[in-house]
């Protein structure tokens, strides 16, 4: 395939090459692409062979690219210059990652991505959109993620007054799911089923990534066309996503289970999707893999032995402190892989390498890579907080205001931050540049005074991306969920609820979910000055 990868295993060369001679005698790519289920166990489970569409994807698609392309022309001509995707974790990223890797074409309408319950965010965005020439895509799988509906029913009854309300919206989801019910009822523009074996974190090849890429004008001819070239290498085991794969597994067996992502500028926005796909895929049974995206690589002696590092960069660009950096973790022996790409539609490919390099290092640690099983305990405990039921159970709330008990509740949390551990900030606070340069500022003080991996994802955006590591994968996490008190709320039309009322309900019942894990979680109430309140915090944590 196009992509050329270099892998400097380090102490893991020996191992490594072990495993993929095994792989080869048990003939395990004629298992893999004949959906044989003792690849990873003796006997079949629920959710293992039946959600491994994704492997004909790049063939399959290619007869449903007229479709995709007749629709999006059709939009484009009907005046449409926004597009905006309602979507969460699967539904969102690929999107997400193709526009901000490509942007739209010269023509062709802007694309965004809304994935935050924040009633602060919705609002500020409604009134931002020129709803007569936005269009809505309403994109969930299962037909039924309760952020997708309620931002759906905000911009149904946003656009009451349009008589052709309907053809502003579009829905993706899989055959019979009530999103489609919903859809034919209100005279959507178009529903686009999507493979049923295909889950969400696999599904960028599918219409839930190729939908929004056409309406980009995307030439998705040529992204899938890098996805069968892809395919077509990994029938054989010394294919390069058997090789990280291996390299990945194995690595975790002993520990190095951080993998610290470098890329280049033109792959900034990979790594998001590439965190769901591996947190979500193997985070289980206290196993795990844990990604590290946006960190600043650091000398040699910042790092101890639970690391793998993989850098990804376009061919001709360029970052030589960082290849340098490189250099040095290798000689000191940390695993090392280095992939270029030959031009950025190639994501069609990377997408296709990864996923089958995410399956193989599910069948290494014993988990099944296509399940969530932690993902539906935090959904209980909100719905639970929703209907004001008992039993949530959440830690309690801090302050971010008072100091005194700020510290006496991050004490613990601190000290607890040993060699080997990371940490997640869970911030259930408005997307916006201003809040992302807070809390990279708090991320940099945990960095520098913990010497330990730290990852930052929004709420409820993460729930559906590292949300099953942070339950299910190793117990090594400490957790620091951040939110807020909103100057005002706004209703979910169609029911009783608020998008104020949601978002809390969720950082209640994913606190609750992790605590009733045994995770080791701090919630710090920012009040209504989140920027403020987080920098108080990070002043504690820099003294």
């Amino acid at each position: 395939m196009s992509t050329v990868m270099t892998v400097e295993a380090g102490p893991l060369a020996g191992v490594l090459e072990t495993r993929l001679a095994v792989w080869s005698e048990e003939g395990a790519a004629t298992k893999l692409f004949g959906r044989d289920h003792t690849l990873w166990f003796p006997e079949p489970r629920p959710e293992l062979t039946d959600r491994l569409g994704w492997l004909e994807l790049p063939e399959t698609m290619e007869g449903r690219l007229g479709e995709l392309v007749e629709l999006a022309e059709s939009v484009r001509a009907d005046g449409i210059t926004r597009v905006v995707l309602l979507g969460m974790g699967g539904s969102s990223l690929a999107p997400e990652v193709f526009e901000r890797t490509f942007g739209a074409a010269q023509g062709w309408p802007e694309l965004e991505v809304l994935d935050t319950t924040h009633p602060e965010a919705v609002a500020a965005r409604t009134a931002q959109l020129d709803l007569e020439h936005t269009l809505f895509v309403v994109a969930s799988k299962s037909g039924g993620t309760v952020e997708t509906l309620s931002l759906f029913r905000h911009f149904w009854g946003t656009l009451e007054e349009l008589d052709t309300r309907g053809r502003h919206f579009v829905a993706i989801t899989d055959p019979g799911s009530p999103l489609e019910t919903l859809a034919a009822g209100r005279g959507f523009r178009a529903v686009v089923t999507a493979p049923p074996d295909v889950g969400g974190r696999f599904s960028a090849l599918s219409p839930f990534g190729l939908l929004p890429a056409a309406l980009l004008g995307v030439p998705l001819d040529r992204l899938l066309a890098f996805g069968r070239e892809a395919a077509a290498a990994h029938h054989h085991c010394e294919a390069p996503g058997w090789r990280l794969g291996a390299l990945l597994g194995e690595a975790a067996r002993v520990g190095r289970d951080k993998l610290t992502l470098v890329v280049s500028s033109r792959l900034q926005a990979f790594p998001a999707w590439l965190e769901q796909l591996v947190a979500e895929s193997l985070g289980k049974e206290e196993h795990g893999v844990v990604p590290v995206i946006g960190e600043v690589l650091q000398p040699v002696t910042h790092y101890g032995c639970d690391r793998v590092f993989v850098r990804l960069r376009v061919a001709g660009e360029e970052d030589r402190p960082s290849e340098k950096a490189l250099d040095a973790l290798a000689a000191a022996g940390h695993p090392v892989v280095r992939m270029e790409l030959s031009e950025p539609l190639e994501l069609g490919g990377q997408i296709y390498l990864w996923e089958v390099a995410t399956a193989l290092t599910g069948s290494i640690l014993g988990v099944n890579p296509f399940d969530q099983p932690d993902v539906q305990l935090a959904k209980e405990m909100a719905g639970r907080a929703m209907e004001g039921g008992p039993g949530v159970g959440s830690p309690e709330r801090v302050a971010a205001g008072d100091r005194g008990q700020l510290g006496r509740a991050l004490g613990p949390w601190l000290a607890a931050a040993e060699p080997g551990r990371w940490v997640a900030i869970q911030a259930f606070l408005a997307p916006s540049e201003a809040m992302d340069g807070a809390l990279t500022g708090l991320r940099r003080a945990l960095e520098d005074r913990l010497g330990i991996p730290v990852g930052v994802g929004y709420g409820p955006r993460f729930l559906h991306s590292t949300g099953q590591l942070h339950k299910g994968g190793p117990p090594t996490g400490l957790f620091l969920q951040l939110v807020d008190r909103p100057g005002a709320d706004l209703p979910i039309p169609e029911t009783e609820h608020t998008f104020g009322g949601l978002i809390a309900a969720q950082a209640d019942g994913d606190a609750a979910a992790l605590a009733r894990r045994g995770r080791m979680i701090v919630r710090v109430d920012v009040g209504d000055d989140p920027a403020g309140g987080i920098g108080a915090l990070e002043e504690i944590i820099g003294t």
